[in-house]
């Protein structure tokens, strides 16, 4: 099992950041890597219970995760399981996702990814580059 850690430091406060990662209209905004649509989704991570999204590409391929909130701390910490679906909608290794925020000693956040249980580094490193775009999406919003 490998594990992906991602830092990143915003001007926002953390009670503004957190509702950024977790309510509904902000994860619109942000999710999924750039340059991908959200045909589909249920992105509530303000509670527990099941979540989704179907991202796709500007060729139309479409991508599905899924999973389950399975903490929320605000505005320290949510965490959630996740597993993509291959192309017969079957859902496969599942991980975790957990995102960490506190502040950072000068006004703004200090916001931790960490995606751990990946199947290998192949996949740490492809998750990576996903959360890396993803999260710049997210910097231009916090900004």
């Amino acid at each position: 099992m490998s594990e992906l850690k991602i830092e990143r430091t915003f001007p926002a406060d953390p009670e503004t950041v957190f509702a950024f990662v977790t309510k509904p209209e902000h994860l619109v905004k942000w999710w999924g890597p750039e340059g991908m649509s959200l045909p589909e989704k249920q992105l509530d991570l303000t509670k527990l219970g099941p979540w989704f999204s179907v991202m796709m590409n500007a060729d139309g391929k479409r991508f599905k995760v899924t999973g389950e909130v399975v903490a929320v701390d605000p505005p320290n910490v949510v965490e959630l399981t996740w597993a993509w679906h291959d192309e017969n909608d079957v859902r496969g290794h599942e991980s975790t996702v957990r995102f960490e925020i506190g502040p950072d000693g000068s006004g703004g956040t200090r916001f931790i990814l960490v995606h751990s249980g990946l199947a290998d580094e192949e996949a740490a490193k492809n998750h990576e580059m996903g959360w890396t775009s993803t999260l710049r999406k997210l910097e231009r919003l916090a900004a």
